[in-house]
C-alpha cells in the first residue's frame, strides 16, 4: 500500500468552501476584536519602537520561537516551552496539509505528504499532540490543583486550558475514527501511535458508524478550532500574538535608560503620569501582553519581603484603567488605583523586566507615577526623604554635609584636584557616600591605593562635585535631577581628563547613559572594570590570601550593565574562595537601596537588607563581599538587624584587593 492517506476523507472536498468561508470569518471576528484594542493603545502618547527591526527580529527568534527567556524558569517555564514547540509542530503541520491538499495537488497535481516523509510527519504530529495534552494536564494540575501562593487565577484561564485540551484531544479521537476504518492492521498505523491507540475504542463498531462519528467529530473540532480564532482577542488568549508582538517592540535603548522629560515646555499642563493619557501606547500594551505568570512577582524583593508592590499587579491595573478609561472615565488617576504604599516600595532593582517572558517594562511605569507625586503633588515617602531631597538642593548631597568638605577623605592621598586646577587623565567621580560616609571613604582611599600601585594617577573635582542626581531622580525628582546633572556635566567637562571612573554603580549607571541624554561625551568605567584591566595587563599584581566569601551582585552593577564577572576574576585573584548564594548574577536579590529607597525609612514588612544578609549567612562563608557604596550602607545596617554581627562581616571588594597588594 502506498505511504500516505486521504486527507479529506469521509468529509469530501466539497467540504472545502464552506469551511474556508467560516474560517474567513472566524479570521474577521480576530481582526475586528484586535482592531477594537487598538483604540486602548492610541489613548497612550506616541513612541517609535520600530528602529533596529533586525534586532528586534533576532529577540522574537531568540524570545518567542526558542521560547528562551520562558525557559529560564524550571517547571512552568519547561511545560509551557513544550507545549508551545508541540503548538509550533502541529501548526506547521497543518500548513503542511493545507499546502498539498488545497493548492499544491488540484492546481499541479503535487503531493509530498507520502513516503517516508509521511511517515515522520505521522510521528512527529503524533508525539507533538502528545506532549501538548501532558504539559496542558501539567499546568492545569498546578494552577488549580497545586496552586502556588499569590498565582492569580482567572475563568480565562480555565476556558483557555479546557479549549487547547478539547482540541487536542478531538484531533486524536478524529484520527483514531478515521485509522479503525482504513489503517487498522497495516504497518503504516505504527506511525501514528496515539492515533492507533485511539483506534482501539472504535474498532468494533460498523464501518458506517465510524463514518458517521468520524464526520461530527470533524465539525465539532473545527468548530473548536474557530472558537479558538475567536476567542484570541477577547480573554488571555491575545497574549499568543501580543507576546511575540511585546517581544518584537522591546526596549533596545541603554538597559534602564529613563526618558528625559522636557521641564522647559511652556505646553505641558503636568510632568508624570497621572492619567491614562501620561503614559506612552507601549505602557498599555504590556498589560494585554501579560501572561500572569507572576515571575516578576516572584522575584520582587518588595513583594517578598511583605511589602504591597506586585509587578504583575501594577502592569494589569493600569490595563484595567486603560480599559476603563475608553469607556468611561479617561481622567481616571492612576496613581490612586496603584497606590503611593505600592509606588514607593520599588527599588527599581529590574528583577521583574529581567525575568519577564513578554519584556515588559515595569520600572518606567512606576518612575513616571512618581515623578507625577513629587512634580505636581510635592509628596515624598516621608519626612525623612524630604528631608535628603531638600540637603541635595543646598548642599549637593543627601548627606547634608558642607560642599567643602567633600575632598576631605583623600588627605595624604596622591591624587590630582581638579577645582584646584590640578590635571590628570583619568577622572574619578567620587560620589556622595564614598565623600562622606566614614565607612565607605576607607573603601574610596582603597580604591586610589591600588590605582597608586598600578602606577595610575586619578583626579576628582573635589568641592565642585555634586550628587550625580540618580536617588532623586528614581523617586520622582526630575527637576532636581537635571538641576545636578547640567552643573555636574559642566564640570566633568571643563577638566579635560580623557575618562571618568566610578566605583558606585548608582553614579556609573547615571554618568554612562543618563548624562549622555544632557551633553554628557566622556567614556565612563566602572572601577572593576578598570582593575580586571589593570590585572590582565599585569599592572596590578595582587596577593593571593586564603578567605572564604560569598559575593552579593549589585542591581545596577549587574542586571543594569551585565558586569558580573570582572569582580569574580578579581577575588580569584585576591585567593578568594567564593561560594554563591542561591541568588545570584542576574537573581541576585536587592539590598533594598535602590530607587532611591536607601534614602528612606522601611517602614513596611520586612527589611529587605536583612533578609539579603540572611542568605548570605546561609553560606557559611563569615563575609559578604559587595562592590557598590548603597549596598555597604545597607549591609551594615541589615547584619546588625538581623543579629548576624558575630557570624558575617560586610566587605567592599576594593578595600578586600587593596589589604593584598603585593608589596
Amino acid at each position: 500500500m502506498e505511504l500516505t492517506r486521504e486527507i479529506y476523507w469521509n468529509v469530501g472536498h466539497s467540504v472545502m468552501i464552506p469551511m474556508y468561508l467560516l474560517v474567513a470569518a472566524a479570521i474577521g471576528v480576530l481582526v475586528w476584536g484586535l482592531r477594537k484594542r487598538l483604540a486602548i493603545y492610541r489613548q497612550g502618547q506616541s513612541l517609535d519602537r520600530t528602529d533596529q527591526r533586525g534586532e528586534r527580529l533576532k529577540g522574537v527568534l531568540r524570545d518567542v520561537l526558542l521560547q528562551a527567556r520562558v525557559l529560564r524558569v524550571k517547571g512552568a517555564g519547561t511545560a509551557h516551552g513544550l507545549f508551545f514547540f508541540g503548538f509550533v509542530l502541529l501548526t506547521i503541520g497543518t500548513t503542511l496539509v493545507f499546502l498539498q491538499a488545497d493548492i499544491l495537488h488540484p492546481l499541479f497535481g503535487i503531493r509530498f505528504l507520502k513516503g517516508s516523509f509521511y511517515l515522520l510527519f505521522s510521528i512527529v504530529l503524533d508525539l507533538a499532540g502528545l506532549v501538548g495534552i501532558i504539559m496542558l494536564l501539567g499546568l492545569a494540575v498546578r494552577r488549580y490543583v497545586v496552586r502556588p501562593k499569590d498565582l492569580p487565577t482567572v475563568s480565562d484561564n480555565a476556558l483557555m486550558l479546557v479549549l487547547l485540551l478539547l482540541i487536542l484531544v478531538t484531533g486524536f479521537l478524529l484520527e483514531g475514527t478515521r485509522m479503525a476504518a482504513t489503517e487498522l492492521g497495516t504497518s503504516l498505523s505504527w506511525w501514528s501511535p496515539v492515533g492507533l491507540f485511539c483506534a482501539q475504542f472504535f474498532a468494533g463498531m460498523g464501518e458506517a458508524a465510524q463514518r458517521s462519528l468520524h464526520l461530527g467529530l470533524w465539525w465539532f473540532h473545527f468548530a473548536l478550532v474557530l472558537g479558538f480564532f475567536c476567542a484570541i482577542p477577547f480573554t488571555r488568549f491575545r497574549h499568543l500574538l501580543l507576546t511575540p508582538a511585546n517581544v518584537f517592540f522591546r526596549d533596545l535603548g541603554p538597559r534602564g535608560n529613563l526618558s528625559t522629560l522636557d521641564l522647559e515646555d511652556e505646553e505641558a499642563e503636568s510632568f508624570g503620569v497621572a492619567t491614562v493619557a501620561d503614559l506612552t501606547w507601549k505602557d498599555i500594551f504590556d498589560g494585554d501582553a501579560c501572561t500572569y505568570c507572576k515571575r516578576c512577582q516572584d522575584r520582587c524583593p518588595a513583594w517578598n519581603t511583605d511589602k504591597p508592590l506586585s509587578p504583575m499587579k501594577v502592569v494589569n491595573q493600569i490595563n484595567e484603567v486603560s480599559v476603563a478609561g475608553l469607556q468611561s472615565d479617561p481622567e481616571a488617576n492612576l496613581v490612586e488605583t496603584v497606590t503611593n504604599d505600592v509606588l514607593w516600595s520599588c527599588t527599581t532593582c529590574r528583577a521583574c523586566q529581567e525575568i519577564c517572558p513578554a519584556t515588559i517594562e515595569h520600572v518606567t511605569k512606576i518612575v513616571g507615577m512618581r515623578r507625577n507625586l513629587v512634580l505636581m503633588e510635592g509628596e515624598f515617602p516621608g519626612e525623612e526623604v524630604q528631608k535628603a531631597v531638600e540637603q541635595t538642593e543646598v548642599n549637593g548631597n543627601p548627606l547634608g554635609m558642607a560642599p567643602a568638605a567633600r575632598a576631605d577623605w583623600a588627605e595624604g592621598l596622591e591624587i590630582a584636584d581638579f577645582s584646584k586646577g590640578e590635571k590628570a587623565d583619568i577622572l574619578y567621580f567620587v560620589g556622595c557616600y564614598a565623600s562622606f560616609d566614614k565607612r565607605n571613604q576607607k573603601i574610596a582611599r582603597s580604591f586610589i591605593q591600588l590605582l597608586s600601585a598600578a602606577g595610575i594617577k586619578v583626579g576628582i573635582l573635589g568641592k565642585e562635585e555634586k550628587c550625580c542626581g540618580e536617588p532623586v531622580r528614581k523617586l520622582g525628582n526630575e527637576y532636581l535631577y537635571q538641576m545636578l546633572a547640567v552643573e555636574n556635566i559642566e564640570q566633568l567637562q571643563a577638566t579635560g581628563a580623557g575618562r571618568i571612573v566610578t566605583a558606585c554603580p548608582h553614579c556609573f549607571n547615571t554618568l554612562a547613559k543618563d548624562y549622555r541624554d544632557l551633553g554628557l561625551e566622556l567614556p565612563v568605567e566602572h572601577a572593576n572594570t578598570l582593575l580586571a584591566k589593570l590585572l590582565d595587563e599585569g599592572k596590578l599584581k595582587l596577593k593571593a590570601e586564603s578567605l572564604d566569601c560569598t559575593y552579593h551582585d549589585s542591581c545596577y552593577l549587574g542586571r543594569y550593565n551585565d558586569l558580573y564577572d570582572a569582580p569574580r576574576r578579581l577575588l580569584a585573584a585576591a585567593g578568594a574562595k567564593l561560594t554563591e548564594m542561591e541568588k545570584n548574577r542576574t537573581e541576585s536579590f536587592c539590598c533594598g537601596a535602590g530607587g532611591g529607597r536607601i534614602l528612606a525609612e522601611e517602614k513596611l514588612g520586612e527589611r529587605i537588607n536583612q533578609k539579603r544578609a540572611r542568605m548570605a549567612a546561609e553560606t557559611g562563608t563569615g563575609t559578604l563581599v559587595s562592590s557598590c557604596p548603597f549596598c555597604m550602607t545597607m549591609f551594615e545596617d541589615g547584619i546588625k538587624g538581623a543579629e548576624l554581627d558575630e557570624t558575617l562581616q560586610p566587605k567592599d571588594l576594593l578595600e578586600l584587593l587593596a589589604e593584598r597588594i603585593e608589596s
